[in-house]
C-alpha cells in the first residue's frame, strides 16, 4: 500500500525536474511512511511512497523491469502474484526480488495493456515503457485504490494517488467545478465520473489509460464489468458449497503479508464471516479490533466480542464518545473533495485502533453490494412490483401529485415516510432509486441555490448519469440494475473512498476480500430469491454461513456507523450550523441563497425539522473550499 505521483508529457517530451515530483509526493506522507523515490527521463517523471508490506527489506520504487525496459511506481496488492511468477518464470521471465511489483512489470512485458486482466488485487498504478516511450495508467476493477489526473498547461500531464499530490503542482488550477457541486449535494460525495476540480480527472475503476507523445489525451478504455444478465441455475446446496469456496479463497489470498495482520469486526454478518474464515484458515489467533460508543443505540461492541469470542481471536475494543466533532476539520483535510458521509470518524476511529497492532486489516466490505443487504434494495423490489399494477401514464400524475402535497416526515423510518414513497412510485424505477439513495433531492437542492449557480448548472441534474447507468446496466429487473449502480456508482464514490482516505491516514492498509472480482461476478448471477429472499437480504450468504456464525449474529437488525449530526447541529455545533449561512468560503463562491441557509440552521437548532444531514453536507463543503483558499 503506498501512494504513487507523476508527470507525462503529452506533447515534446521535456525535461521533468525531480523536485516537482517531490513536492507532489511529499503532500502524501501518510501514504508511505517506509521509503519514496524519484525517477526521471526526458518527458516522464515517477514517485512513489512506500508502506511496506510485502518483500520488506526489497521492492523499492520506482522499479524497473529486469531488463531495464519498463519503470513502475504502484499502489496496492496484487494477490496472485505468487501464481503468476511461476508462470511468467516458466516463460523465461528472471526476478530479482521477492514482490508483487516486479511481477506487475513482468506482465506488462509478457501482456502488454492486457497484462491487468491477469492481476487479481486492488491497484492503481503507471508503468513507462521505455522502448515505445508511453506510459501506461490502470486501476483496479471495483475502484479499491484511487488515481487522480490532470492535464496542465504546459502540455504534461500530472497524475497522483490523491488530490493533495496534484494540487502540491504550481500549474493546477483551482477552479471548482459547479457540476461536482450539484453531484456532491445530492449524493454527500463527489461521485467518480467528475471532481471538485474542473479539468481534474478521476480514472474510473476497471479502466485503463495509455499515453503516447505527441498523442491527444485518450478516453479511458474499460477492460472489466460486472454484468446481472445471466441467472446460474443448479441446487442451491451446489451453490452455497461454491459460494463457500470462493468466499475461502477471497479470504486467504488477502492474509499474504510481512507485517502484522488483522481485522475489523463489527460483529455484523459481513465483518464477521471475515475473522470465521480467517480463524479456520490461520494457525495464529486473528488479531481484530472494533470500537463501541457510549450511547446504547449505536453500539455493536457486544456482537463483536461474541464473535471474538467464538473463534479465540486477540481482541481489542475501545470505547469512544461520538461527540468526535472536534476533529471536523481533520476528517475534511482527508478528503480534499467535500464529502459527507459522517460515518468517516468512527472508520476512522477504527482504523486509528487497529494500526496500534497491525500494519494490515481486513475489513468486511462490499457485501451488501453484492448481495442486496441494504433496507433499500428490499423497498425497490417492492417498488418495481407496485409500479408493474399501475401504467406509468396514471402513476406519474396521481402518486406524483399526492406525493407533491403530502407532508414531509423526516423524523420517520422509510416504510413511514409516505411523502417519500409516493414520489419515489410516481416516477421510473431508475428515478425511484436514485431518490432513495440521495440526500437532497432536486426540489430541494434548488431551493438553495442561486440564480447564479441555476445558470452555471443549466440543464444538468446529478441524478441524470446514474438514471443512465441503471438502464444501460446489464441486468434483467430492477433489483439487478439497482445492485449493478451500487457496485460502480455508489461503492468506489463513498464506500472505498472513505476506507482509503481514513485508512490511509494512519498509514494502514486495509483489504476487502468480499470484493474479490470472482466472488463479486458469482453474486451477480445468483436468481434474485437467493440474495433478497422475503424480506431477508444477502440470504444465500447467510445460509453459507449458518455453520459458523450464530443466527443472532446473521439475522439481527442491520447497523452501521452512526454519528449523531442532528444532535450536534442542535448542540455543541450549533454555532457552527449558524455560521454556515453567512460562511467566508461558501459566500465567495456566490453559489447559495445565504438567507434559506441561515433559515435551514434556525429551523433545525430549533427543532422544526431535521436538517442534521444537509448542514453536516454544507459544513463539509465549507471546508473544502476553504482549504483550495488556503
Amino acid at each position: 500500500m503506498c501512494g504513487i505521483a507523476g508527470l507525462y508529457h503529452l506533447t515534446t517530451p521535456k525535461p521533468v525536474d525531480p523536485a516537482r515530483i517531490e513536492r507532489m509526493i511529499a503532500a502524501m506522507p501518510h501514504r508511505g511512511p517506509d521509503g519514496q523515490g524519484v525517477w526521471t527521463a526526458p518527458g516522464v517523471g515517477l514517485g512513489h511512497l512506500r508502506l511496506s508490506i510485502i518483500d520488506v527489506a526489497g521492492s523499492p520504487q520506482p522499479m524497473a523491469a529486469s531488463d531495464g525496459q519498463a519503470m513502475l511506481v504502484f499502489n496496492g496488492e496484487i494477490y496472485n502474484f505468487r501464481e503468476l511468477r511461476a508462470e511468467l518464470k516458466g516463460q523465461g521471465a528472471q526476478f530479482h526480488t521477492d514482490g508483487d511489483s516486479e511481477v506487475i512489470l513482468a506482465t506488462w512485458q509478457r501482456w502488454g495493456p492486457d497484462c491487468v486482466t491477469r492481476l487479481h488485487g486492488m491497484f492503481a498504478f503507471a508503468i513507462y515503457d521505455v522502448p515505445s516511450r508511453k506510459l501506461f495508467l490502470a486501476r483496479d476493477r471495483l475502484g479499491v485504490k484511487p488515481l487522480f489526473y490532470a492535464p496542465l498547461s504546459d502540455g504534461s500531464l500530472a497524475f497522483a494517488s490523491e488530490l493533495k499530490g496534484l494540487l502540491a503542482h504550481p500549474l493546477l488550477r483551482r477552479d471548482i467545478d459547479p457540476l461536482a457541486v450539484e453531484d456532491y449535494l445530492t449524493w454527500g460525495y463527489v461521485p467518480d465520473h467528475r471532481s471538485f476540480l474542473a479539468g481534474v480527472h478521476k480514472l474510473p475503476a476497471g479502466h485503463t489509460l495509455l499515453l503516447s507523445h505527441d498523442h491527444p489525451l485518450p478516453a479511458p478504455q474499460p477492460y472489466w464489468d460486472v454484468s446481472f444478465a445471466e441467472r446460474r441455475t443448479g441446487r442451491t446446496a451446489d451453490l452455497e458449497a461454491e459460494l463457500l469456496h470462493l468466499l475461502r479463497q477471497a479470504v486467504t489470498s488477502r492474509m499474504v503479508s510481512d507485517v502484522p495482520l488483522g481485522a475489523f469486526l463489527s460483529g455484523g454478518v459481513d465483518s464477521s464471516a471475515v475473522v470465521a474464515l480467517m480463524a479456520e484458515a490461520s494457525g495464529d489467533r486473528v488479531k481484530t479490533c472494533s470500537i463501541g460508543f457510549d450511547v446504547g443505540a449505536l453500539d455493536e461492541s457486544a456482537y463483536a466480542q461474541q464473535i471474538a469470542r467464538k473463534f479465540g481471536t486477540d481482541h481489542r475494543g475501545r470505547q469512544v464518545s461520538p461527540d468526535d466533532f472536534e476533529h471536523v476539520d481533520e476528517l475534511a483535510a482527508m478528503f480534499d473533495e467535500p464529502f459527507a458521509d459522517a460515518s468517516a470518524l468512527p472508520t476512522w476511529r477504527v482504523c486509528q485502533l487497529a494500526r496500534e497492532s497491525v500494519t494490515v486489516a481486513l475489513s468486511g466490505d462490499g457485501a451488501d453490494e453484492a448481495f442486496a443487504g441494504y433496507r433499500r434494495h428490499k423497498f425497490q423490489f417492492g417498488e418495481d412490483r407496485a409500479r408493474s399494477f399501475l401504467p406509468q401514464a396514471l402513476r406519474g400524475p396521481l402518486l406524483g401529485g399526492l406525493g407533491a402535497v403530502y407532508p414531509k416526515a423526516d423524523w420517520a423510518p422509510r416504510p413511514l415516510r409516505a411523502k417519500t414513497t409516493l414520489l419515489s412510485l410516481a416516477g421510473t424505477s431508475e428515478a425511484g432509486y436514485a431518490r432513495a439513495l440521495s440526500i437532497l433531492p432536486p426540489e430541494l437542492r434548488d431551493t438553495l441555490y442561486s440564480p447564479e449557480f441555476i445558470r452555471l448548472r443549466g440543464d444538468y441534474r446529478a441524478e441524470q448519469p446514474f438514471e443512465e447507468m441503471m438502464r444501460q446496466a446489464p441486468g434483467r429487473s430492477g433489483l439487478d440494475r439497482a445492485q449493478y449502480a451500487d457496485l460502480k456508482f455508489w461503492l468506489p464514490g463513498d464506500i472505498l473512498t472513505k476506507v482509503d482516505r481514513t485508512s490511509m491516514a494512519v498509514s494502514l492498509e486495509a483489504r476487502e476480500p468480499l470484493l474479490d472480482h470472482r466472488l463479486i461476478e458469482f453474486a451477480a448471477t445468483l436468481p434474485e430469491a437467493l440474495r433478497l429472499r422475503r424480506g431477508e437480504g444477502k440470504w444465500l450468504l447467510k445460509k453459507t454461513m449458518q455453520r459458523y456464525l450464530p443466527d443472532e449474529i446473521l439475522y439481527r437488525p442491520k447497523q452501521g456507523f452512526v454519528m449523531p449530526i442532528s444532535q450536534w447541529f442542535r448542540g455543541p455545533l450549533a454555532e457552527s450550523a449558524r455560521a454556515i449561512g453567512s460562511s467566508a468560503a461558501l459566500s465567495r463562491i456566490g453559489w447559495f441563497d445565504s438567507k434559506r441557509l441561515s433559515a435551514l440552521a434556525e429551523a433545525h437548532i430549533a427543532g422544526h425539522s431535521d436538517h442534521g444531514r444537509v448542514l453536516w453536507q454544507l459544513l463539509m463543503l465549507d471546508k473544502a473550499i476553504g482549504r483550495l483558499a488556503s
